[in-house]
């Protein structure tokens, strides 16, 4: 009973946290609609503004198929894949954030699509509930990194030599997990990173990986929720 507790509880911050930040949304923007457990209470909240005629002229851009799906029945009118406009705001949750805001995705696999589009909003507004929140990165959640299936045994001993333990995303049923585009995830446990951005660099120069969930320097709002209520943050992108 307790633990059920525990989670209806953590389920009310994260649909506080996503429904504060969809506030941000106002009538002709472009949105980039977040994947995750926190994300979606922001997506349904845009859906039912929109639906209620507060919200006119938006249109959304999805990181993920599970998200894109959503969407479509919310009514979220919604862009092409290509991306053909930059993105006004993104509103997107996270797995772990330190002081800097510096950020670790893609628990939920999307992390791919999610840095594609933060990296093309104006504003990038991380939804979390204040477990998430961390000292520094790595202490409370693995770093996911998508990597090519060509290769990817080459890929797990570097990553190993960069001082992580690599397990290989499974399904339920005990397959290897496939992204949104088809490639693998490894859950590469570093410890805590005492130098994230060099940690980035090192995995961004590597052929076969794809993307990696280190995102550094993207996020300009944090909102978290917690026992004091919604807390939210601005500062510009550096």
């Amino acid at each position: 009973m307790a633990e059920s507790a525990t989670m209806d509880s953590r389920t009310q911050l994260k649909k506080q946290a996503g429904e504060f930040a969809a506030g941000f949304v106002e009538s002709g923007m472009v949105v980039g609609l977040g994947t995750g457990s926190t994300a979606i209470h922001a997506v349904r909240k845009i859906g039912e503004r929109i639906r209620t005629g507060e919200l006119r002229n938006i249109i959304g851009i999805a990181t993920s198929i599970q998200t894109h799906k959503e969407a479509v029945q919310l009514g979220i009118p919604l862009m092409q894949d290509t991306l053909p406009r930059d993105v006004d705001i993104t509103i997107d949750g996270a797995d772990e954030v330190d002081p800097e805001w510096n950020v670790i995705k893609g628990g939920g696999g999307a992390l791919l699509r999610e840095k594609i589009v933060a990296q093309v909003s104006r504003r990038f507004a991380i939804v979390v509930d204040e477990d998430k929140i961390s000292d520094c990165l790595g202490t409370r959640f693995y770093l996911p990194i998508e990597v090519l299936r060509f290769g990817w045994e080459s890929q797990k001993r570097f990553v190993e030599s960069l001082g992580a333990r690599v397990e290989i995303r499974k399904n339920s049923d005990g397959t290897d997990y496939a992204t949104d585009s088809g490639n693998m995830i490894f859950q590469a446990y570093f410890g805590p990173m005492q130098d994230p951005a060099a940690l980035s660099a090192k995995l961004g120069a590597r052929a076969g990986i794809i993307e990696h969930g280190l995102f550094a320097g993207l996020a300009t709002d944090l909102v978290v929720a917690g026992a004091k209520g919604v807390q939210h943050q601005h500062k510009e992108r550096r």
